[in-house]
């Protein structure tokens, strides 16, 4: 994983999501074949945004809770966050252009 997309979880999701940037996070799964293809997508952007977005994954099986508080029903799940709530959601694959011009 890039050194610019954070693991986040319980402990540190809060503090993650109330950055004064724009947050992409992707609720994933090991598991999840289309969560495997998202993966590069999320390296481009993160190196490509990385003055303006800030990029981390919450693995679903490891955070139950994070899923369940953010009513992730389906993987790949992308809560894109502004100002610490919740600005747009995108379920299953996506583009890299979708997500670019999602993050604005």
């Amino acid at each position: 994983m890039s050194e610019n997309i954070t693991d986040l979880d319980q402990n540190n999701f809060e503090a993650f999501i109330t950055s004064n940037a724009t947050v992409l996070v992707d609720f994933w799964a090991p598991w999840c074949g289309p969560c495997k293809a998202i993966a590069p997508i999320l390296e481009e952007l993160s190196s490509e945004l990385s003055d303006s977005v800030k990029i981390g994954k919450v693995n679903v099986d490891n955070n139950s809770e994070l899923a369940s508080q953010y009513e992730v029903r389906a993987i790949p799940t992308i809560k894109i966050f502004k100002g610490g709530q919740v600005a747009d959601t995108v379920v299953g694959l996506s583009s890299k252009e979708d997500l670019a011009n999602r993050l604005g």
